[in-house]
């Protein structure tokens, strides 16, 4: 983004992706939806999911802070915050195998959405894209996201990697269900402007994965 236009303030968002032991999964949603209110009571969490479709075992969080400082802030005081550490990292860790954190803005021509109505189901779309940024791919790949809105898709967020594996747009839809999904998929296929603007786009793509994602009581986005 630095080759092109950037959001004005300093509010980026970091992304937490945790793989969790398979005959633990049950177990550590259970905790989430018990004790997570310690760890949202110092900062903003925009949404929690689990994987559904595409990814096992694994769970999606996205934190709001308002730069840098704030977040180092906010993970001080976590460090002093002895029921988060007591009743929650503590049992929580010997759960999880994995963990990745990424930093991400939002694309400037994107704001964080909001679903039409409560529940349904979110995909979550990473793109992997050849490596010279916006100033490359960046038009291309706006207009392939605009013809999937313009079918009637819902668009939640555009993210773009600053700190993780560059070159990176993770895409945030949500859909009533996965037939819904479906459905709106095998419309997008068959309309031109979609086939034409992903033909364009696909040019600078190197890979591409989704996954189906189901929110958590305590996810903002749900």
């Amino acid at each position: 983004l630095a080759t092109g236009p950037r959001q004005n303030n300093g509010i980026f968002y970091e992304i937490r992706t945790y793989d969790i032991k398979p005959a633990k999964m049950k177990e550590f949603l259970k905790m989430v939806n018990k004790y997570f209110h310690f760890r949202t009571a110092h900062s903003e969490l925009v949404g929690f999911w689990y994987s559904e479709l595409g990814a096992m075992n694994k769970v999606f969080h996205i934190w709001k802070y308002d730069n840098f400082a704030h977040r180092t802030a906010v993970w001080h005081a976590l460090a002093n915050d002895k029921d988060w550490q007591g009743k929650f990292i503590s049992e929580a860790l010997p759960l999880v195998e994995k963990q990745h954190n990424e930093v991400v803005y939002l694309v400037p021509w994107c704001q964080l959405g909001k679903p039409s109505k409560k529940g349904g189901v979110y995909e979550w779309v990473t793109f992997q894209m050849k490596p010279g940024g916006p100033a490359l791919w960046g038009e291309a790949f706006r207009a392939a996201i605009n013809a999937h809105i313009n079918t009637g898709y819902k668009l939640i967020g555009v993210f773009h990697t600053e700190y993780g594996l560059l070159n990176t747009i993770h895409v945030l839809w949500w859909n009533e269900s996965p037939d819904h999904r479906a459905a709106g998929r095998h419309s997008a296929h068959e309309d031109a402007r979609v086939v034409a603007a992903v033909r364009d786009s696909v040019r600078f793509l190197e890979s591409l994965q989704n996954v189906l994602l189901i929110p958590l009581q305590c996810s903002l986005l749900k």
